[in-house]
C-alpha cells in the first residue's frame, strides 16, 4: 500500500533509482506524447482529476506505475498498490472498506493500483464491479498482456483500455541524463559522466524500458568513484551483452545491409542470416530490412522465381502487423527463401536499357497502329488502323511492330536459363522463330 508518488516517504537513498526519479508532475513525465501532449482530452481529465478507472496497457518500464500515480496525484487520491498476483476477493473487500471509511473521514477518495491485472481470475475481476460502480474507489489496472482477450467484458465496460507505447531511444536519453543530472533525487551530487558509446550501448538493449536502463545506471554508478565517468566496458559486463559496432547514419550500418543483400543475391542463406542477425541485434528498423529485400525479389530474383515478390510484399505486410520481436522470424523466413531462389536480373537490366534509351534518343511516334481512337474521327486519321488482335491467332500471338521506329538498344529484356525464366527463354525463342 502506499500513498504517495514515493510510498509515502520523502525519497531517499534507499529507494531504488527508478523510483526516486518517478516523475511529480505530468510536465516531467516523459513519452506517450500520443495521449498526454499539451491539450489532448486525456491530459485534460487528468489534470482536472475526472479521468476515471483505465487499464494501462504496455510492455515493461513504459511508465504505466508512474503515470497511475500521476492520476492519483491530479485526482488528491490515497493509492492503494497491490500486485495481482498476490491479492485476492478477501484483500479486494478490504480494500474497499478502508476506502469507504477514508472517504467519510476526511472525504479522500481511492484510487487502487492493481498491477499485473491479467492474473485475475473472472472471479476476482467480477469482485471489481461493484466497487467500481458506485464508486467507492477508482481503479488503475497494469498488465504488459492484451486486456481484450484477458480481462472480462463487464471489466472493460468499466475501465477503458490506454495503449502506451515503448519509450524512444531519445526518451530513454532524456530519462538516464536527468538522472545523472538531478542532485535532488538522483545521481548529480556525485558528479558522474557516461561514455558516450556506453550510453549508447545502454539505451539500445533498454529498448525503450527506462526501469532497465535506470537500474543499469544505479548498479553501473555504485561501482565508479564520485567524479568518475561510467565506461562501455561496465556497462557490457552489467548488461552482459557486448556492444555491436552499429551506427544507423555511419559506414558500418550500409557496410552490414550491403553485406545481407549481396549475401541473398549470392544465394549464401546461412551468411544472409548471419548479416540478418546483426541488424535486429543492434536495434535495425525491420521496416528497412523488408524494403531492401522486396527490392531484391524484382532485382535479383524476377522472373526466375516469380513467386518471391509475392513472398516478400506478403512478409513486409506482416512484419508491419506483427512488430517486434516476433518479426524476426518472419524476416528470417524471407531472407532463406530468397537467398535460395533461383537468380536473374533481365528484368532489372531490360527496364536500365530502356530508360537509358528513352533519356538519351529522340522519341520517334508511337507507330498507328498502336493508338488509342476511342473517337470515330481518330479512327478516320488512321488511328489504331490495322492493329492485330493476338488472341484471334491459334498460338496466340502475331507478328507485327510494336517499337516505335529508332535505333534502340533492344532486346532489352534477355531471359536467362535459371529457374522459372527457363521456360520464357524457350517461349520467346520460339515466338521469334
Amino acid at each position: 500500500m502506499q500513498s504517495s508518488l514515493f510510498g509515502g516517504v520523502v525519497p531517499g537513498a534507499h529507494l531504488p533509482l527508478a523510483t526516486r526519479m518517478r516523475p511529480r508532475t505530468l510536465e516531467e513525465y516523459v513519452g506517450q506524447q500520443h495521449l498526454l501532449a499539451e491539450g489532448m482530452p486525456l491530459r485534460r481529465a487528468i489534470e482536472q482529476g475526472t479521468l476515471g478507472s483505465v487499464i494501462l496497457w504496455a510492455p515493461p518500464g513504459c511508465g504505466k506505475t508512474s503515470l497511475a500515480y500521476l492520476i492519483a496525484h491530479y485526482a488528491n487520491a490515497y493509492v492503494e498498490a497491490h500486485s495481482a498476483v498476490s491479492i485476492g476477493v478477501a484483500e479486494i473487500r478490504k480494500v474497499a472498506e478502508r476506502a469507504r471509511q477514508r472517504l467519510q473521514a476526511t472525504g479522500q477518495p481511492t484510487l487502487l493500483l492493481l498491477d499485473e491485472i491479467h492474473h485475475f481470475t473472472r472471479t476476482q475481476q467480477d469482485s471489481l464491479l461493484g466497487y467500481l460502480e458506485d464508486g467507492t474507489f477508482t481503479l488503475v489496472g497494469a498488465t504488459t498482456e492484451n486486456p481484450f482477450l484477458i480481462l472480462s467484458n463487464a471489466l472493460l465496460s468499466r475501465a477503458r483500455v490506454l495503449t502506451l507505447q515503448p519509450l524512444s531511444d531519445d526518451e530513454v536519453r532524456l530519462l538516464i541524463e536527468r538522472a545523472l543530472s538531478d542532485s535532488e533525487r538522483g545521481l548529480g551530487g556525485r558528479g558522474l559522466s557516461i561514455e558516450p558509446d556506453a550510453l549508447q550501448h545502454l539505451i539500445r538493449c533498454a529498448n525503450g524500458d527506462a526501469r532497465l536502463a535506470l537500474n543499469v545506471l544505479e548498479t553501473a554508478a555504485l561501482q565508479t568513484p564520485d567524479g568518475g565517468t561510467i565506461p562501455l566496458s561496465l556497462i557490457e559486463q552489467l548488461l552482459q551483452k557486448p556492444m555491436l559496432r552499429y551506427d544507423q547514419q555511419g559506414d558500418y550500418h550500409y557496410d552490414t545491409i550491403s553485406a545481407f543483400i549481396k549475401s541473398v543475391r549470392g544465394s549464401d542463406p546461412d551468411a544472409a542470416l548471419h548479416y540478418l542477425a546483426r541488424m535486429l541485434v543492434a536495434g535495425e528498423d525491420p521496416r528497412f530490412i523488408v524494403r531492401r529485400l522486396l527490392i531484391l525479389a524484382s532485382e535479383d530474383i524476377g522472373n526466375a522465381n516469380p513467386t518471391a515478390l509475392i513472398l516478400a510484399a506478403a512478409g513486409a505486410q506482416a512484419v508491419e502487423r506483427v512488430g517486434m520481436p516476433e518479426a524476426q522470424i518472419i524476416l528470417g523466413h524471407l531472407t532463406t527463401y530468397l537467398a535460395c531462389s533461383p537468380k536473374s536480373n533481365a528484368s532489372y537490366l531490360g527496364i536500365k536499357r530502356a530508360l537509358e534509351d528513352v533519356r538519351t534518343k529522340p522519341l520517334t511516334p508511337i507507330p498507328m497502329h498502336l493508338r488509342n481512337a476511342p473517337h470515330s474521327g481518330m479512327r478516320e486519321l488512321g488511328y489504331a488502323e490495322g492493329y492485330k488482335y493476338p488472341h484471334d491467332d491459334p498460338r496466340g500471338w502475331v507478328e507485327q511492330q510494336y517499337l516505335p521506329e529508332g535505333d534502340w538498344s533492344v532486346p532489352y529484356y534477355q531471359p536467362t536459363p535459371h529457374g522459372a525464366e527457363a521456360k520464357i527463354r524457350i517461349h520467346r525463342r520460339e515466338a521469334e522463330g
